[in-house]
């Protein structure tokens, strides 16, 4: 294993525990008020890295702006569904069913016009099996935090695709600040006009704060983009997709979550569904023709 593979199981790893963070912070703040304050974090800590990567930046902007506010907006929707779902949710069922938009996007994709090959969607029915083993309950039912968490989903995958189409032509450090400067005003407006965020409450979250806004954008954008420069695309997405087995180690060992029979056995079938989509395959060989 490679340092840049360490990297992206680093990046991983920082991620699934951010649904702790987020869980925990919000005994002194609100939903709205804690993404506030770690959307601030995250720009902030995003732009030293301006200095470290130098990135091109190109004379018209426009893109970028126009780029990084559809991000940004769909950043601010996906966040705000994951942050207020998990008042009513576990961390581990929370990090699962955001994962699915590994598997929503080439559905989406299919309806843009992309291609999708076989074995990607046998890995999306794993996945679409997994989702209802762990969300569904008797009578159909399901409950809020789950439902949130599911509906912030289908904002990540509009999120993934805005940004591989902007990848083409805008740099990614200067689209990550304008979509989280983005998110920052988004989730200030939201805060002020339903919550009564305290200095008291932030100070109390000061370290939940620091995590998800510091060390979930900030250092792991960095060890990211360090280990996605040696490493295909493919393999890549498959490490970084074990963020939601993280989410659910960092439930256990530090909220005391503990999940039941069906809800683990929704979780494999999730987890094998991802790897399945995103299992590298190897490239065929052309033949000549004589």
């Amino acid at each position: 294993m490679s340092i840049a593979h360490l990297f992206l199981w680093a990046t991983a790893a920082i991620w699934g525990f951010a649904f702790v963070a987020q869980s925990v912070g919000m005994e002194s703040l609100g939903p709205h008020s804690f993404n506030a304050v770690r959307f601030l974090l995250a720009t902030l800590s995003l732009l030293p890295l301006l200095l470290i990567f130098k990135p091109k930046i190109a004379q018209d902007n426009r893109t970028l702006w126009l780029g990084g506010l559809a991000a940004g907006v769909c950043l601010f929707l996906g966040f705000t569904c994951q942050q207020v779902g998990l008042q009513y949710t576990t961390a581990g069922n929370a990090g699962f069913i955001t994962s699915m938009y590994i598997v929503f996007v080439p559905i989406l994709g299919l309806i843009l016009g992309h291609k999708t090959e076989k074995h990607t969607w046998i890995g999306v029915a794993l996945a679409l099996v997994g989702l209802y083993s762990l969300t569904v309950g008797p009578n159909l039912s399901i409950n809020k935090g789950d439902s949130l968490a599911l509906l912030g989903t289908l904002f990540w995958t509009g999120h993934v695709l805005i940004i591989g189409y902007l990848s083409r032509s805008v740099a990614a450090l200067p689209l990550s600040i304008v979509q989280f400067l983005v998110a920052t005003v988004l989730a200030t407006i939201v805060a002020a006009a339903l919550e009564v965020p305290t200095i008291e409450g932030i100070k109390m979250a000061w370290w939940p704060l620091v995590y998800a806004g510091v060390a979930s954008s900030g250092l792991a954008f960095t060890l990211q983009t360090l280990g996605q420069k040696n490493v295909s695309p493919s393999v890549s997405a498959l490490i970084l997709s074990t963020e939601a087995v993280f989410a659910v180690i960092g439930g256990w060992l530090f909220m005391e979550e503990v999940l039941s029979t069906r809800a683990l056995l929704g979780c494999g079938f999730i987890m094998a569904g991802m790897i399945i989509s995103q299992w590298p395959r190897k490239p065929k060989i052309a033949t000549a023709v004589i």
